[in-house]
């Protein structure tokens, strides 16, 4: 049982423990050394052994935490595939999270992979088959009518202010994953803290564990998950709300992300409770803030005007939803067409208003538009008649389909525009729908493109092409951090598009002159904080926040910044 002496002051929504000053802890012995939040393993001095029921459980020399980082890259180094050096931070982070954020911060550019995607995407798969030990909450159907006790007793007392929570349905591009979605909470949280640097002791991630409709799943005698078919209607909809309404008790103020819910359900949540509760999707905003964020800087590289701007979104589920969202409202905006934006799904071209799920009338062209533009009244258009006749400018896909891109689909990109925004952001690696190389061989090297999980830079003619990743993580950290900050108590449209914009102006500054659409991730956390602090801004600015001036805002953040450091220990 965790027992920290450190929460918020009165005016401070989020107030990180300091390193030289000292935390009183009430473990002591061997509940103390099992306790991931507090142990220091070999890092506990002399005295603190002495004084905390330490002594003679560890072996006699002291080390820094910087020794025991070089030991843990020692071991990381030995290790060849990606999913055992996954395996060795999760239990690394199992009993010593100081000790993994120190690792993972200073080394996060090799790290970011491992610990999210694409190897996340294997670690939900075989999360029964190597499971260890139990980190976060799992809300089940048996816990109708105690949610709120559950997650009293899950966190006793912890001063929880960011809760990641999924329902494991819609994982990455791989579908249902079952229990096994959890691994994508705790790496979305891994994330905040290492990027925002949000103390760990704040953050809870949570599977609403539902059931599965994997029959593989329910055949696997080792399935650690709630071993029925997905809960479904009303029942799904009392928990849920049973859910939102227990983090509103227990947690006040707390932010609640989204994650990784099947697209209808995750629009229907997202627009059930953002005004209940500060929240946002980040599959749907975040993922469309990040695309938005790549095309402006594209369009600032190449001297382009959004108002002129046509794309073409692969996939209609809560990303295809949200990317649609922000670049039509961007470049309507700016002056652009009504309807600026073609959506397809499996079945191609969105036309009319005939769909099973709702949301897609909002990403349908009217009837006449599609009919104007040459593509009759019929939805069904494949993307490659769709290219050629609506000639788009940007091509996104978040389909999960690999090689959608084909060659014929990339020259016709190629012949709309000099210099096409072409961005492959289904995830993992192996569902991209097409590879860099291939974009600027088939593009004669005059695409801009940007993924979804990490590739390689390509080398064409004598030139380098950055391949930049367009990964979430370049919004959400921030985007929570800016609300939390501002106590909103809303996350509105206008902080994610702020979030955008700042994240897009962060590239410009740091890349000029280069091909670039997304950070360094070596810049993750400073454009982390650029992203807060518009976000602050705009969350007051809209009157969503109490008023807080510049220095209000930067003492906020300076106070809620966490670094991986060993503070000193003392009884409590």
């Amino acid at each position: 049982m965790t027992k920290l002496n450190w929460t918020s002051p009165g005016d401070l929504p989020l107030q990180a423990p300091q390193p030289d000053v000292p935390l009183k802890v009430q473990a002591r012995g061997a509940e103390l050394y099992r306790d991931p939040l507090l142990n220091k393993g070999s890092g506990f001095t002399p005295q603190e052994r002495v004084l905390l029921g330490l002594d003679g459980l560890l072996p006699s020399r002291v080390n820094t935490m910087a020794q025991q980082a070089r030991r843990v890259h020692m071991t990381l180094d030995r290790l060849r595939d990606p999913f055992d050096k996954y395996l060795e931070l999760s239990a690394l982070q199992d009993r010593n999270e100081q000790l993994f954020y120190r690792v993972l911060c200073d080394q996060l550019k090799q790290l970011m992979p491992v610990i999210y995607t694409p190897t996340v995407g294997k670690a939900t798969r075989e999360f029964s088959h190597v499971f260890r030990r139990g980190r976060g909450v799992w809300i089940t159907p048996d816990h109708r009518g105690r949610v709120a006790d559950v997650l009293r007793n899950a966190t006793q007392g912890r001063p929880v202010k960011l809760i990641v929570a999924t329902d494991n349905e819609s994982i990455l591009g791989i579908g249902d994953q079952g229990a096994g979605g959890m691994a994508i909470a705790i790496g979305k949280l891994s994330l905040y803290c290492a990027a925002a640097g949000i103390h760990p002791a704040y953050t809870l991630p949570v599977s609403l564990d539902v059931g599965t409709d994997s029959a593989s799943l329910l055949e696997d005698e080792i399935y650690l998950g709630w071993p029925a078919r997905r809960l479904r209607g009303e029942a799904y909809d009392a928990l849920v709300e049973e859910f939102v309404t227990a983090v509103c008790e227990v947690f006040p103020g707390a932010l609640l992300q989204w994650e990784d819910f099947r697209k209808d359900n995750a629009s229907r949540l997202l627009d059930r409770y953002r005004d209940r509760l500060p929240s946002f999707n980040d599959d749907i905003q975040g993922t469309g803030a990040v695309c938005l964020a790549g095309v402006l800087t594209g369009l600032m590289g190449c001297g382009a005007e959004l108002a002129e701007q046509r794309a073409v979104v692969l996939g209609a589920g809560a990303a295809g939803l949200g990317i649609t969202r922000q670049l039509a409202g961007a470049i309507r905006d700016a002056g652009g067409d009504d309807y600026p934006v073609a959506v397809l799904d499996s079945r191609g071209l969105l036309v009319g208003d005939n769909f099973r799920d709702e949301y897609k009338v909002e990403l349908a062209w009217p009837t006449e538009v599609s009919v104007a533009r040459g593509f009759g009244e019929q939805a069904g258009a494949d993307l490659l008649e769709v290219v050629q006749k609506f000639r788009p400018t940007i091509l996104v896909g978040v389909a999960g389909q690999p090689g959608a891109f084909t060659e014929a689909v990339v020259k016709a990109m190629a012949e709309n525009t000099q210099r096409p925004i072409i961005m492959p952001l289904s995830n993992p690696t192996d569902y991209a729908e097409a590879r860099p190389e291939e974009i600027l061989r088939w593009t004669e090297g005059r695409a801009l493109v940007a993924t979804g999980s990490p590739f390689a830079d390509v080398v064409m003619d004598g030139r380098r092409h950055l391949i930049g990743q367009g990964n979430n993580v370049f919004i959400f950290p921030g985007l929570g951090l800016g609300a939390l900050l501002s106590e909103a108590r809303q996350v509105s449209d206008g902080m994610i598009a702020a979030a955008a914009r700042t994240l897009a102006d962060v590239v410009r500054q740091e890349s000029l002159g280069e091909s670039r659409l997304y950070p360094r991730v070596a810049w993750l956390r400073q454009s982390t904080r650029a992203v807060a602090t518009a976000v602050m801004r705009t969350a007051v600015a809209e009157g969503l926040s109490p008023p807080l001036d510049e220095a209000d805002i930067e003492r906020r953040l300076d106070a809620a910044h966490w670094e991986p450091e060993y503070p000193p220990y003392e009884a409590g």
